[in-house]
């Protein structure tokens, strides 16, 4: 993830993840519903009524990894090899671009398995999907912790506390496994998700583009104490935007959606009720 695209597209699939995660987790506890399977509008019978059915999230990430691949190699001057050949050496090249596309290709198959559980499978697998996932965040840590070995200065001190998010995250990934419809995993799960990718987005920032205009300097006692501080205002951004997205659909699920499912979808708006006085 070198260069300010290099932190700021991978920090939005991260982000949007968190978002959607949030949103789940929120309707699960609003309408007293599980987690992994909410509930659904009934669709129409149709000849392109199959494609209301489709679920976009794997879709999703299939297209981002793509994108990000792309531009990976769009960076990369000459061409990508693994070894070098030059004076009888073997060299490993592109350590970094082939940390990149390793992460890469574990969401690129982390949305082809959510793809075939969701789509294909006569069947919604939730484990398959949860395995999925908790690999591919298995895989960043260690590639984390191998980007931090020749940095200094503030880009440490930010990869460093990028490393403690995603160890957070990687917990929550795992617990998910033996507590799939747990809505307290979920919440942090999410909100971890949010703090990875707005950190993320934050070093692009900091190290390419500083808003300020002038360069962050590692040197500088002062920068580096205050990248923690900054840190921590990026906690306190997400668990702030949570909170937002929990009353948003507590005002969604709990008025709007009743409103709008009794004219529209009256067996949807029962089966509503029915999840709200059950469990």
């Amino acid at each position: 993830m070198g260069g300010f695209e290099g932190h700021l597209y991978p920090g939005l699939c991260f982000f949007f993840c968190g978002l959607y995660n949030a949103r789940l987790v929120s309707r699960a506890l609003i309408c007293n519903s599980v987690v992994q399977y909410p509930p659904c509008h009934p669709w129409n019978k149709g000849r392109w009524a199959w494609l209301q059915q489709i679920h976009c999230v794997g879709l999703l990430k299939i297209l981002n990894a793509c994108i990000l691949v792309a531009q990976e190699f769009y960076n990369i001057p000459g061409q990508l090899v693994l070894i070098s050949k030059i004076y009888h050496q073997r060299n490993f090249m592109y350590h970094k671009q082939w940390q990149h596309l390793t992460l890469y290709m574990s969401f690129f198959l982390n949305g082809c398995l959510d793809m075939v559980s969701q789509n294909l499978l006569s069947q919604r697998c939730a484990a398959l999907e949860q395995g999925a996932q908790a690999l591919g965040t298995f895989i960043y840590l260690p590639l984390m912790v191998s980007h931090m070995q020749d940095t200094e200065g503030v880009e440490l001190q930010s990869h460093m506390l990028l490393t403690q998010a995603i160890f957070l995250l990687t917990l929550a990934v795992i617990a998910e496994l033996w507590a799939p419809n747990e809505p307290l995993i979920w919440m942090m799960k999410a909100f971890f998700y949010m703090v990875t990718g707005s950190w993320l987005m934050q070093i692009g920032f900091m190290l390419y583009k500083p808003i300020s205009g002038y360069k962050w300097m590692d040197d500088d006692k002062n920068d580096i104490e205050f990248t923690t501080t900054f840190f921590c205002w990026h906690v306190f951004f997400s668990a702030i935007l949570m909170i937002w997205i929990y009353s948003f659909s507590f005002v969604w699920y709990r008025y709007i959606f009743v409103n709008a499912g009794t004219r529209m979808y009256p067996s949807c708006s029962l089966f509503f009720v029915y999840s709200r006085t059950s469990g």
